[in-house]
């Protein structure tokens, strides 16, 4: 089976220079874990819920907030992105996926056309639930 068939899209992206507040707004309105940030249409980097939360101050919207807390929502995308983003094509087979969770500490794997455009997102949770449909619906 082709990542392409079990991909989740669309996927959600942002600029290099988005400011964190606009990240923490889509994050909460879309649900996602994951956004990719582009740069002319192509994959430069990824960010994680957790990579936001960990790069805002926790005092935010708390009576203890200072002006230099909610100053970190002013920070961009590209200064907590990873940059070394780990992606697989829409015409890579699932074992790539496997493989690549196995060997590397990620959780989702963006998928990308030719041109490393974002096309959709696998994560290890897409892969099970193929598995599950195949093992109890023997296909």
């Amino acid at each position: 089976m082709k990542l392409g068939d079990i991909m989740s899209t669309p996927v959600v992206t942002v600029e290099a220079d988005d400011r964190l507040d606009s990240l923490r707004e889509l994050f909460n309105e879309t649900g996602y874990h994951h956004l990719l940030v582009v740069s002319a249409g192509k994959l430069r980097g990824i960010i994680s819920r957790r990579d936001l939360s960990a790069a805002l101050s926790p005092k935010l919207g708390t009576p203890a907030e200072l002006p230099e807390d909610a100053a970190t929502l002013n920070r961009r995308a590209h200064q907590i992105m990873h940059r070394e983003v780990i992606y697989l094509n829409a015409s890579d087979e699932v074992l790539s996926a496997v493989k690549a969770f196995n060997k590397h500490p990620i959780s989702c794997l963006p998928i990308v056309d030719e041109q490393q455009q974002p096309l959709g997102m696998v994560s290890w949770r897409d892969i099970m639930r193929q598995a599950e449909l195949k093992l109890f619906n023997g296909d």
